[in-house]
């Protein structure tokens, strides 16, 4: 599905779950825009708050394409920031701070992800704002939180952080091997902002009931051991490395690259022994329950799988062993994802043409929320540098050509 495409144009009548709802956010990166994404998705209007002569850090990211101005955009905004508006207001700036403090009552939530502390400073705290506008529903992503508890409060989080901290890089580590770091992309960013999205449904939903606003804290690092839940419950009960998960859960060689296999029942080796060759596994008194299968992956199932799988694709093996009733599925790089009949039917992948003359588009995940009363898309590409303020300034508080003219002579927009 490309940028302006409606996927399914008989269900727009129906309109989107959050039309109506209005996000000002003062965001940055990867864990509040993609949330914020999220939203838009699902009908909510975001505007977007920018620093105007940097911009917001995300934009100088790398791999990057260059904007219609000759600005670097990088691929960590490029991915994050669709169906959005953007302004750039100087948030340092007393008249930058006004101009916020006169949005955010036109906002159901005002969101921030910026290091725990750093928008009380400003003055934009969500104390400051509930001052001018009590029923706000007022947004914090940060790495340890906002309120104050944690002894981490003060460190920088990116998402390679929180994973190491939370167990997650450790679970299946070797004993003589370093952490394989970052192997899964952002899931730090990414899962705080599903969180996020949980939390601001929550209190719109709460608000509708009672009439009230709230402060949403959302921390990456409680984020991350919520989604490592399997690393402290198993320890917990006595599996002291998850290297020693009993099951078979890992990947085997086909003629043309990997699988992997999850076979944790009896039911499922039955059908994986008699399907690879291999019948006299039901009977061998060192494979006889799956609490034994772990250990002996290397020395018993994969020369077996393995010599089965020779002669065959990754796509003929894992039809074979799914049609027998074995979990499997290939492991696919990047351009085959982007080419698989699934994800291409489901308009899981969405181009934004590049505007720098380059002819491969931008390639962002599409909205895996599927509803059958919802239109998806149309998408909309992701906003300049400062693009809507005049616009948005205009439409929201009224100012005229002059004013605005004035602040952006101060410095305190752009």
């Amino acid at each position: 599905m490309r940028v302006g495409d409606i996927a399914h144009p008989e269900r727009e009548a129906f309109g989107k779950p959050l039309d109506g709802v209005r996000i000002l956010a003062l965001e940055q990166q990867q864990a509040l825009p993609f949330a914020t994404q999220l939203m838009a998705r699902l009908g909510a209007e975001v505007i977007r708050v920018e620093h105007p002569g940097r911009g917001e850090t995300g934009r100088d990211t790398f791999p990057a394409m260059t904007d219609p101005h000759g600005r670097s955009t990088g691929a960590t905004f490029l991915r994050n920031n669709l169906n959005k508006r953007a302004i750039a207001v100087d948030l340092k700036s007393p008249k930058g701070r006004d101009l916020i403090l006169r949005l955010a009552p036109r906002f159901d939530i005002v969101a921030q992800n910026f290091r725990a502390g750093t928008v009380q400073k400003m003055g934009l705290g969500y104390e400051h704002i509930a001052a001018v506008h009590p029923k706000v529903i007022y947004a914090s992503i940060s790495g340890f939180g906002t309120d104050g508890q944690s002894p981490y409060s003060k460190w920088s989080a990116f998402a390679p952080v929180v994973e190491a901290m939370s167990g997650f890089y450790d679970f299946k580590r070797q004993p003589d091997e370093p952490p394989v770091v970052g192997a899964t992309g952002a899931l730090g960013d990414t899962s705080t902002g599903l969180y996020m999205v949980i939390g601001m449904l929550a209190a719109l939903r709460h608000r509708d009931r009672k009439g009230i606003g709230q402060h949403i804290d959302i921390s990456m690092y409680d984020a991350m051991v919520t989604l490592t839940d399997v690393s402290l419950n198993y320890y917990s009960l006595g599996m002291k490395n998850g290297l020693a998960t009993p099951n078979i859960i890992t990947a085997f060689r086909a003629s043309d690259g990997y699988f992997v296999m999850l076979c944790s029942r009896r039911v499922q080796m039955e059908a994986l022994a008699k399907a690879v060759g291999h019948p006299e596994w039901l009977t061998d008194p060192r494979i006889s329950s799956p609490s034994s299968w772990g250990v002996h992956i290397e020395s018993i199932f994969r020369p077996g799988i393995e010599a089965w799988a020779a002669s065959r694709t990754r796509a003929e093996a894992c039809h074979e062993l799914n049609g027998a009733g074995v979990a499997v599925g290939p492991v696919h790089s990047a351009p085959e994802v982007m080419a698989d009949p699934h994800v291409i039917a489901r308009n899981m992948i969405v181009e934004m043409l590049r505007s720098d003359g380059v002819a491969t588009p931008v390639v962002t995940p599409g909205n895996p929320i599927k509803m059958s009363k919802v239109a998806e898309g149309p998408e909309h590409r992701v906003p300049w540098l400062g693009e809507h303020t005049d616009e948005v300034l205009q439409q929201e508080l009224g100012l005229d050509a002059a004013t605005i003219a004035a602040l952006r002579a101060d410095g305190a927009i752009a």
